[in-house]
């Protein structure tokens, strides 16, 4: 279809869809459904707000307008690159976030968690208030986004974030410069805590790797495009997370909590450490994907 028969917002967004459904494409970074991600790349595109396309449906576009949505729309059809990539973007929580292939697309169910107060004394009471958090640690921080998010909610906190990836912490960097957190975050490369001497923390939170091997071969192309290392967690996919668990300790101060977002995996990381006391921390899409543990529960 030319880009000269299609006129408004609308006519991009049911383009959009249709191509992408007849694509097979597959949605999950980011956005959960296809008409979600047509509806973000329109808005992101066109510099609009991204949360409501209603408002903008019957605006008609300009040639070059047309034109970049039309070449973009087809790129994300040949390529299957994520929109985030195509884009350079994505949100959080409202956050705003650069990305790119260097970085997985950051999705962590711990950014909910963090922003909307679940951990908190109107949750599940891990903490009496965000003032209470002075020192936060983000394991294998990717993009920084869940240490920006960190920063955000404990505003008396600094943060330290770690990444084994030269390449992921370049992006973490530009993060944190453009959320002007440069004083109260600190980047570190190393493999999880070797970096970080004999610190302690009030707060550890961590997205590790988690997929088992014969997932990561199997995924789908849209997946692929992100780095491996990002994803894969060993064959059963808990390798580092047996290691943050082994090591946790030895960081957390007397109070300190953490907590890690580890899949579908539940039953395995259970069986594995029958004596933790782990506390399930539900978002509003995920269910057992989260845990929580105190300093004393890992001593």
């Amino acid at each position: 279809m030319s880009a000269t028969e299609l006129v408004t917002i609308r006519d991009f967004l049911r383009h959009a869809v249709s191509s992408f459904r007849a694509a097979g494409l597959v949605h999950g970074h980011g956005t959960s459904s296809v008409i979600d991600e047509a509806a973000f790349i329109i808005l992101e595109k066109l510099h609009l707000p991204v949360d409501n396309i209603n408002p903008w449906l019957d605006a008609r576009l300009t040639k070059a307008e047309r034109t970049a949505l039309a070449r973009i729309i087809a790129t994300r059809v040949k390529t299957r690159k994520p929109a985030a990539y195509l884009l350079k973007k994505t949100y959080m929580h409202g956050v705003p976030f650069f990305v790119d292939e260097r970085v997985i697309v950051p999705r962590s169910y711990i950014g909910e968690l963090l922003m909307n107060g679940t951990l908190g004394p109107d949750g599940i009471g891990l903490y009496e208030t965000p003032a209470a958090i002075g020192s936060v640690l983000d394991l294998c921080t990717g993009s920084g986004c869940l240490a920006v998010l960190a920063a955000m909610t404990f505003e008396d906190a600094t943060i330290d974030a770690v990444d084994l990836s030269k390449d992921a912490l370049a992006v973490a960097k530009v993060n944190v410069k453009d959320h002007d957190l440069v004083d109260r975050i600190s980047l570190h490369r190393g493999d999880l805590f070797a970096p970080l001497n004999d610190r302690r923390y009030d707060l550890i939170i961590t997205n590790p790797p988690y997929v088992a091997r014969a997932e990561v071969k199997a995924f789908p192309a849209e997946y692929k495009h992100e780095p491996v290392m990002a994803h894969l967690g060993g064959d059963d996919g808990f390798d580092l997370v047996r290691r943050i668990l082994a090591d946790a300790p030895k960081y957390l101060t007397a109070d300190g909590v953490l907590v890690c977002e580890i899949g579908t995996g539940r039953d395995l990381l259970e069986a594995d450490f029958p004596q933790l006391p782990f506390i399930w921390v539900d978002s509003e899409e995920s269910e057992g994907e989260v845990f929580a543990l105190r300093a004393r529960d890992l001593a």
